[in-house]
């Protein structure tokens, strides 16, 4: 009998969970803001969750940008079922904006760095393209000489 080994990691837990979450609750497919305390209402519903899987299935979802988007703009949170349960203060809105900003500038910062990578790669490509005719043409001068 062989056992495998290879076990889920608990960030592949975590991304299957928010799946099946997001599949249950419109709330979460349609990144409403959230109610506090929407771990507790979840494990209410269905106590076998794992928790650690659960956490990081919330935190993936809150920090995603279409959650942040809407966090933004929002001005109320929702419960599991749809209901207002709260609401979104100016405080959470501007550290959503924060966020969000801070994100799409480390992602612009990310791509002009892969950008120049690219560059730098193409120019040495070139570079050692031309590098290569110049001694096959003195290659074909000495051999044509002699």
């Amino acid at each position: 009998m062989s056992m495998d080994t290879t076990a889920p990691s608990p960030f592949q837990v975590a991304r299957a969970l928010l799946k099946e979450l997001q599949a249950n609750f419109a709330v979460l497919r349609d990144c409403q803001p959230l109610a506090i305390g929407i771990d507790k209402q979840l494990i209410g519903r269905q106590p076998d969750l794992n928790r650690k899987a659960l956490r990081i299935a919330l935190g993936m979802h809150t920090n995603s940008l279409r959650y942040l988007k809407a966090m933004k703009k929002a001005t109320a949170r929702f419960d599991l079922d749809g209901n207002a349960a709260g609401e979104v203060t100016e405080e959470q809105r501007a550290h959503a904006a924060k966020m969000l900003d801070e994100r799409l500038k480390k992602d612009a910062e990310q791509r002009k760095a892969q950008r120049q990578t690219q560059e730098a790669q193409k120019k040495a490509e070139e570079e050692e393209q031309r590098r290569s005719e110049k001694l096959n043409q003195l290659a074909a001068k000495f051999s044509r000489t002699r």
